[in-house]
């Protein structure tokens, strides 16, 4: 019995985490810098795996209480240059849960880019790494 409850409470777990997707502009369809779909686990450094290290966004996203806030929005997380907003397609930080955002996703808010040069030259991040090669 106590196996069936675990097993339940982790199946919610595990289910509820993709409605984060629904809490931040353009979720679905986030811009995935290492390829041509998109990044499906956002706050994670594999774009369609959940890996145990979050990425920068996650962190500041798990700070704000998993709710999108001008200041998340304004926020550079992975300090590319670029606010999360301007990355997730809400530049002018007025998007709300359930609107259409005012552009479409053009970068990550919690991978530095471009990878490896410019501002991103020092952050370890390469494509198709998992877990902690990912990060350093």
């Amino acid at each position: 019995m106590i196996k069936l409850v675990l097993c339940l409470f982790g199946l919610i777990v595990v289910s509820a985490r993709p409605s984060y997707r629904d809490a931040i502009p353009n979720g679905y369809a986030v811009f995935n810098p290492c390829g041509t779909s998109f990044w499906e686990a956002v706050g994670h450094y594999n774009p369609d795996h959940h890996t145990i290290e979050k990425n920068p966004f996650a962190l500041a996203f798990a700070a704000a209480g998993h709710v999108w806030t001008a200041d998340l929005c304004r926020a550079d997380s992975d300090g590319d240059g670029r606010s999360n907003g301007a990355e997730l397609g809400d530049p002018n930080c007025v998007w709300t849960a359930g609107a259409t955002p005012e552009r479409s996703s053009t970068g990550h808010p919690g991978i530095c880019e471009p990878i490896g040069s410019g501002p991103c030259a020092s952050v370890a991040f390469t494509c198709g790494c998992q877990g902690q090669a990912c990060v350093g």
